[in-house]
């Protein structure tokens, strides 16, 4: 019996030491170490309809990066969002969260690694002011009264936020109440944050504050990002970007490499980034241009560095 409990007990001590260094760059050790897995994923809506919503979608994703998922309407990016965070059943395929296998009867369990942001902010706040609205969740898990107050403000203050804790969430702007979803979802202590649309309502600079928002709480937080966004720009922050079309995977590529090219984003059905049309522009302009892409504030500094000459 004590044999049984002292293996039990160094069982238990290799799965905390494992958990309190996953910060580790496992890449050194031969393998990666994979927060969210997509395999083969097929859905349909309609049981009986031959068209289906995603036709064999694969990726994965590491701890700690930001992916992006672009592709026109239809492509069936937020239908997968929907999928990884349980909101959607009934599908074939395998998505595994931070090595686990997602199933009915861990669905609930495994959805408190990850925390959604939607499109309409309005849609989420269910507080009389901004500091009941990010408590809501964690007093649905039971939270201790002290820990949710310091959580707060900490999530409050993470988004700039922390000065209008005594307001109604209906006062607040677009960027604003954006900010405040955001705050409730980290609250939570979430490892995946997924931001479905959720700067498609905001005019350009509440789209950049947003993004800077997510850059720094991500490092902040230790988080991995998966961004659903119409926003090219916005996915022009990230590691690495997911092209959709038509319920598949298209191509997964760096930012660089994908937009690289305005040709390849226009037969794809997509626009290209503000720099990227700035960059053709200037190159017809006679402007002698890196062939690389340059995302705006790359290509800010290095248009400067050229007027010093």
């Amino acid at each position: 019996m004590k044999d049984v409990l002292y293996k039990k007990s160094q069982c238990m001590r290799f799965y905390q030491d494992y958990r309190a260094q996953k910060s580790v760059n496992f890449a050194i050790i031969g393998f990666m170490d994979k927060m969210l897995e997509v395999e083969n994923l097929h859905f349909k809506y309609e049981k009986e309809s031959e068209t289906e919503q995603l036709n064999g979608v694969t990726f994965a994703i590491e701890r700690g990066e930001w992916v992006s998922i672009i592709g026109q309407n239809g492509s069936g990016k937020s239908t997968t969002a929907r999928l990884i965070d349980g909101l959607l059943e009934e599908f074939d395929g395998r998505v595994k969260i931070d090595g686990a296998l997602l199933t009915k009867e861990n669905v609930w369990f495994l959805r408190r690694k990850i925390g959604m942001v939607f499109q309409n902010p309005d849609n989420q706040f269910v507080g009389a002011t901004v500091e009941d609205d990010v408590a809501f969740g964690m007093e649905n898990q039971g939270i201790p009264r002290d820990e949710m107050l310091r959580r707060v403000d900490e999530a409050l203050l993470a988004v700039n936020m922390l000065e209008f804790k005594k307001k109604e969430p209906a006062r607040l702007s677009g960027g604003q109440k954006q900010r405040v979803a955001i705050a409730g979802i980290i609250a939570l202590r979430p490892e995946i944050i997924i931001l479905d649309e959720s700067t498609s309502m905001l005019d350009p600079t509440g789209r950049a504050d947003i993004t800077r928002v997510i850059r720094e709480i991500k490092t902040k937080f230790d988080l991995t990002v998966l961004s659903i966004t119409h926003d090219l720009d916005e996915a022009a922050s990230s590691d690495r970007v997911i092209v959709m079309k038509e319920g598949q995977v298209l191509k997964i590529e760096t930012p660089a490499e994908l937009f690289s090219s305005s040709e390849d984003m226009v037969e794809i059905g997509l626009d290209v980034p503000f720099s990227t049309n700035l960059m053709t522009d200037l190159r017809a302009a006679g402007f002698a241009l890196p062939e690389k892409y340059l995302d705006e504030t790359e290509l800010a500094t290095f248009l400067a560095g050229e007027l010093v000459k």
